[in-house]
C-alpha cells in the first residue's frame, strides 16, 4: 500500500479507524510529487485523460534529479533498459499509436525498432524534450476527436476506435511506470509512490 496514492488517497486528511491502518503500513511518499491529482469522480473523457497524464507525469518525475551517467545506467542487469532509454521509447509510442496510426499521419519513425537501445551521442534533455512534444501532440490528437471515432491502425485488420487507443497507452505507460520505479531504484535506491 501507498502512503499518499494519488489514485487511492481521500482529498483530506482523515483517520484510519475503519482500516487499522497507520502510517508505517503505507510506502515512503516521493518528495516533490507535483503530479495531477486523478479525480474521484469524472467523465469518461477526463478520467482516461486523468489517468494518461498521471503515468505521464510519472516518468518524468522519477527521472528528476539524476545526471546524464545515471539516466543512461542499465542498473537491473540482464536487462538493459535505462530511465534514458525508457523515455525515448516511450516518445516513440506517442508518435506511433497518435500521430502515425490513429491519424495515418506521414511523420517518420523516431527512433526505430531499437528505441531504448541508447546510441553513444543520443542527449537525455533533448530526449525529453522530443517526448514532451510528442505528448503535446497527442494531447493535441486526443483533444480533436471524440472517444468513439475510428481508425485502422497500420497493419492491422480491424478498427479501433479512441477509447482503446488511451486505454491502450495507459497500459504502455503503467508498464513501463513500474519499469521506471525499479530502475531508479537501482540507480539511486530512491524508492516512493
Amino acid at each position: 500500500m501507498r502512503k499518499t496514492d494519488l489514485m487511492d488517497e481521500p482529498a483530506e486528511p482523515t483517520a484510519r479507524d475503519e482500516s487499522g491502518l497507520g502510517e508505517d503500513d503505507f510506502s515512503p511518499v516521493w518528495d516533490g510529487d507535483d503530479r495531477p491529482r486523478i479525480p474521484r469522480v469524472a467523465g469518461e473523457r477526463a478520467a482516461l485523460e486523468a489517468y494518461l497524464e498521471y503515468y505521464r507525469s510519472t516518468v518524468e518525475l522519477k527521472c528528476r534529479g539524476l545526471g546524464a551517467a545515471q539516466l543512461r545506467s542499465q542498473p537491473m542487469a540482464p536487462s538493459t533498459m535505462s530511465l534514458h532509454g525508457v523515455v525515448r521509447h516511450l516518445a516513440g509510442v506517442e508518435r506511433w499509436w497518435f500521430q502515425q496510426n490513429f491519424e495515418r499521419r506521414d511523420v517518420p519513425l523516431l527512433f526505430g525498432a531499437d528505441d531504448f537501445e541508447l546510441p553513444d551521442d543520443a542527449d537525455y534533455a533533448v530526449d525529453l524534450q522530443t517526448w514532451r512534444t510528442e505528448c503535446a501532440v497527442s494531447r493535441e490528437i486526443v483533444a480533436a476527436h471524440d472517444l468513439d471515432d475510428i481508425a485502422r491502425p497500420l497493419d492491422w485488420s480491424e478498427d479501433v476506435d479512441l477509447r482503446w487507443l488511451v486505454l491502450r497507452i495507459i497500459t504502455e505507460y503503467a508498464q513501463h511506470c513500474g519499469h521506471v520505479d525499479l530502475l531508479r531504484e537501482g540507480v539511486d535506491g530512491r524508492t516512493g509512490a
